[in-house]
């Protein structure tokens, strides 16, 4: 499922930091909070593998702190670029957070209040915003944690230890910000709606006034980012392998059945070709 790119008046997702040649870097850089406390031979910071697996999924886990307590909480996203725009709604603590939380260092520099920790990374830090303000003030924001995991099989071990999963991740840590120009939310809501479902997005009434003002939507730039991943079987003790218990993988993969018409839906409109294909 390929990232959305659409033309628009407002300052467009930045783009990576160019090499000498003028062409983006091909790995985000690692820093205190992306490396990897264990297993670190399982990490990467490509970039073309963080956008491929952004891409193949459409639900995220939003990690943040709220009154000194860590909130994490499941949304839909989409990937701009080195952009991910979160859905939301108005009235979610995360959106009224981002508007209203001062980054107390501005844009551009490391927040160490408002996230919490993962298991192999640190606080997260600012990322930068398009925003044009005084850098000397502070800036609404709200220093997040955001992942997205695929689950590619389990692991069946002949010692419970080691039993395990196979699995593809990205962890991306920086400051999120409540998107309040009119371009970059049609951009961003219409990305939401193409990311899951491709092409739906022309094909679907846009929101009314009404509904646009129930509807948020936070934007976190791509520059604190990690991939994780895990595959093949069982790594049993030597010892344990004459042991009379199965061992293996059991695959898991995501699948669409068949599309379900609405009770409602006029039998004469036919099932769209986006969804056909599937």
């Amino acid at each position: 499922m390929a990232a959305v790119e659409s033309a628009c008046t407002f300052t467009p997702a930045p783009e990576a930091d160019k090499t000498a040649d003028g062409a983006p870097p091909a790995a985000y850089g690692p820093t205190s909070r992306t490396v990897t406390s264990r297993d670190r031979d399982r990490a990467s910071y490509d970039r073309e593998l963080v956008h491929s697996l952004l891409d193949q999924s459409y639900v995220c886990h939003l990690g943040f702190v709220r009154d000194g307590a860590p909130v994490v909480l499941p949304t839909l996203y989409a990937r701009v670029g080195e952009r991910l725009y979160v859905h939301g709604s108005t009235g979610s603590r995360p959106l009224r957070m981002a508007a209203a939380n001062p980054s107390a260092a501005g844009d551009g520099a490391t927040a160490t209040e408002g996230a919490g920790a993962t298991p192999d990374a640190a606080d997260p830090g600012t990322a930068p915003s398009d925003d044009a303000a005084d850098p000397a003030q502070p800036q609404p924001g709200l220093a997040v944690c955001l992942t997205v995991t695929h689950l590619d099989g389990v692991v069946l071990a002949r010692s419970a230890f080691h039993h395990s999963i196979n699995y593809r991740s990205v962890v991306v840590h920086g400051m999120a910000h409540q998107v309040t120009d009119p371009d970059e939310r049609t951009v961003a809501l219409d990305a939401l709606v193409d990311h899951v479902v491709p092409g739906r997005a022309a094909d679907c009434r846009p929101g009314n006034a009404k509904e646009l003002a129930a509807t948020a939507v936070l934007r976190l730039d791509l520059k604190e980012v990690s991939a994780k991943w895990r595959d093949g079987g069982p790594n049993d003790e030597r010892e344990d392998l004459g042991l009379p218990h199965w061992a293996g993988v059991l695959p898991v993969a995501p699948r669409y059945g068949t599309p379900i018409p609405s009770d409602d839906l006029d039998p004469t409109i036919p099932l769209p070709d986006y969804l056909a294909g599937g």
